[in-house]
């Protein structure tokens, strides 16, 4: 895609981001390898040429002033085709970076685009979010968790809580239309000691799409 730098220049700029080159040239790569696998399974939508770039690539940056740069680690639940994880990693390049999904194909091309785009510190799971709670090395290991319209708010809360260290943060991004979900989600929280900090109404540059950040902090 030969506009793609310019694409993505003015619209992270437009978010507040500035990429440089090493940036410009990873999304580059990753932009190949989405097109490349996407003949083969399904990763993506492409409806119209600003949908990787814009619905994807800078959708998932949206959430980078919510990220807080002092973190370690962080794990994107049911990254399918590496969304949020991959764009976060590829400007916070010195977080670490745990992709889960259950399917194998997907978690096949993710390996591939760490690979390809030599991500140190990135690591892939293929596994259910169900499975991987029991597993006591993930209990509580991770500083952020997140998701990108993977679940439903209410199961994320609950899937995602035992994950979190003491402080932790999650952070949901969602479509507009929410509001019984975070009804919901709330009454969960409470239970998995979960405290609803903040949401944030997001609207994209160019599209004009509209998306929700919520974002819930872990009770020490």
């Amino acid at each position: 895609m030969e506009d793609l730098k310019d694409i993505l220049t003015g619209a992270s700029q437009d978010i507040g981001i500035n990429l440089g080159n090493r940036e410009i040239n990873l999304f580059q790569e990753y932009y190949e390898e989405l097109i490349l696998w996407n003949k083969k399974i399904s990763l993506v939508s492409r409806k119209s040429t600003l949908d990787i770039p814009i619905k994807h690539f800078i959708d998932s940056l949206t959430v980078l002033p919510f990220i807080d740069d002092r973190k370690t680690n962080l794990l994107d639940i049911g990254s399918g085709a590496g969304f949020p994880g991959i764009p976060i990693k590829i400007v916070m390049h010195s977080l670490e970076v745990f992709l889960l999904d259950s399917s194998r194909k997907k978690t096949s091309f993710l390996k591939n685009v760490v690979q390809k785009l030599k991500l140190g510190r990135t690591f892939v799971i293929n596994d259910r979010v169900e499975k991987l709670i029991a597993e006591e090395n993930y209990t509580g290991a991770f500083d952020t968790i997140i998701s990108r319209a993977a679940f439903k708010l209410p199961q994320l809360i609950k899937t995602g809580a035992p994950f979190l260290s003491g402080n932790g943060v999650l952070i949901a991004m969602k479509g507009k239309q929410i509001n019984d979900e975070i009804k919901e989600a709330e009454k969960i929280a409470q239970k998995v000691k979960l405290v609803f900090t903040s949401h944030h109404e997001i609207k994209l540059p160019v599209t004009g799409d509209a998306r929700k950040i919520l974002i819930f902090k872990k009770l020490l």
